[in-house]
């Protein structure tokens, strides 16, 4: 009979010991799934609204994904995306319209012009304990803080500059991708010997052309240089002088013939134009920047040459040194909260849904942008970014270049490339460049 009660209370305890392992493993699920869900809503589930989000992308699939998943937690909030034509010109009035947008796009640019301040002033601050939005999970080097410690912006894409690399034609011409200075000259060489007419190309308005090639460049030479950084930024005379290695390179590598100027100028614009251009398969370096990248997936399917004849294509630092070229961070899209929203909570609760690793990098990896978070999960197609050394990662927000030099060095850059000035005539005219 001892025996028996022996065995139940055993069993017993077995059984309790089960459960409790059992209940616990859920809780410890639970807690894992909260973790990676990485929010925890705020409102009831059956809140009902409307958030409107107003940019000047002509389509965004990537936040049309994230509208989808913040309906699981808000299954009656409606969420649409607006494109504005003339974006730059219209949004500080419609922010103060009858039917003014919930969020809006930034511009890293706009911080410096006067005209653009309204729209900081009626930010919400983004960076307030309240609001419970973890900024932790972005690069701090990217987050903006205004003179009175308000964060009015996030970024949700940054960019680079660089080279799309056709692998195929390097492969089958026996040329091994360039990583200096010296072997992007050699392989420009060697496909003009193969009997490519254009080695590398380049849209050539805006002052683009070797912007990837000479302006990363340009920012490592003053990177820290308080002097340098000083005398730029008070536009003072002789400042020019610090462009001077930079220019030396354009002028150096437009001399050698690999750029054919003609051709570049029927590119239309830095996007459409020079994806499909790139996808007919006869250019096998196409200078551009991770704004244009973005779109390549989505045209592969676009291109009737491409559909014929894929090939492998990659996203390269362009060499600029004989150490290699620069991962040169920047910016490229934020978003923003109206204060005078009519939405207001609810477009904070979006806003807390979105500013997390797991979102931003979701919307990184299906616009193909580089992601602004700290862990940086970068694109297949970026992977030459992420083995470049630390001493050639440039964050540009870190640098301290204001706009107005900024603009007179990609100026002076575009005009020796295109012949129209000497180094010496862009160095002496750095303060009035056109």
């Amino acid at each position: 009979m001892k025996t028996k009660v022996v065995k139940v209370i055993i069993l017993a305890l077995v059984l309790m010991v089960a459960l409790c392992v059992s209940s616990c493993s859920r809780k410890e699920e639970s807690k894992t799934q909260t973790a990676q869900a990485g929010f925890t809503p705020r409102l009831d589930a059956s809140t009902q609204g409307k958030v409107t989000i107003v940019g000047h992308y002509s389509n965004f699939e990537a936040l049309e994904a994230e509208f989808n998943l913040f309906n699981k937690y808000y299954p009656n909030v409606e969420l649409n995306y607006t494109y504005l034509d003339n974006y730059n010109g219209i949004i500080v009035t419609a922010l103060s319209s009858a039917e003014a947008p919930d969020i809006f796009f930034t511009y890293p640019w706009m911080v410096y012009q006067e005209k653009y301040a309204s729209i900081y002033d009626t930010a919400v601050d983004l960076a307030d304990p309240a609001l419970g939005i973890d900024l932790s999970c972005i690069r701090s080097s990217l987050i903006y803080t205004d003179e009175n410690g308000k964060v009015p912006t996030v970024p949700v894409y940054t960019t680079t500059y660089g080279m799309m690399v056709n692998e195929t034609i390097f492969e089958k011409e026996g040329i091994a991708v360039p990583k200096t200075y010296s072997e992007l000259v050699s392989a420009c060489e060697k496909l003009k010997k193969a009997g490519y007419e254009n080695p590398i190309m380049a849209y050539n308005r805006g002052n683009f052309l070797l912007f990837p090639l000479y302006f990363p460049y340009f920012c490592a030479q003053i990177q820290g240089n308080q002097s340098a950084l000083s005398d730029l930024n008070a536009m003072n005379q002789g400042a020019g002088k610090y462009m001077r290695s930079s220019l030396e390179l354009a002028a150096d590598f437009m001399s050698r013939g690999f750029v054919n100027l003609e051709d570049c100028n029927k590119l239309e614009n830095d996007y459409n134009a020079v994806i499909m251009r790139f996808f007919q398969g006869d250019v096998p370096m196409m200078l551009a920047s991770g704004n244009t990248v973005s779109g390549t997936e989505k045209r592969e399917s676009q291109s009737e040459a491409f559909t014929a004849n894929p090939f492998r294509y990659s996203f390269q630092p362009v060499p600029s040194t004989e150490q290699g070229g620069y991962f040169l961070n920047s910016i490229s899209l934020g978003f923003a909260i109206n204060g005078n929203s009519a939405n207001l909570e609810m477009a904070k609760e979006f806003m807390r849904f979105l500013v997390n690793a797991d979102e931003l990098n979701r919307m990184a990896k299906a616009k193909r942008m580089v992601t602004p978070c700290n862990e940086m999960a970068l694109d297949d197609i970026y992977a030459a970014f992420g083995q470049l050394d630390a001493s050639h990662v440039i964050n540009q927000s870190e640098l301290g270049l204001d706009d107005a030099p900024d603009q007179q060095v990609r100026k002076a850059g575009w005009q020796v490339s295109n012949g129209n000035m000497t180094v010496d005539e862009a160095v002496s005219a750095f303060g009035t460049l056109k």
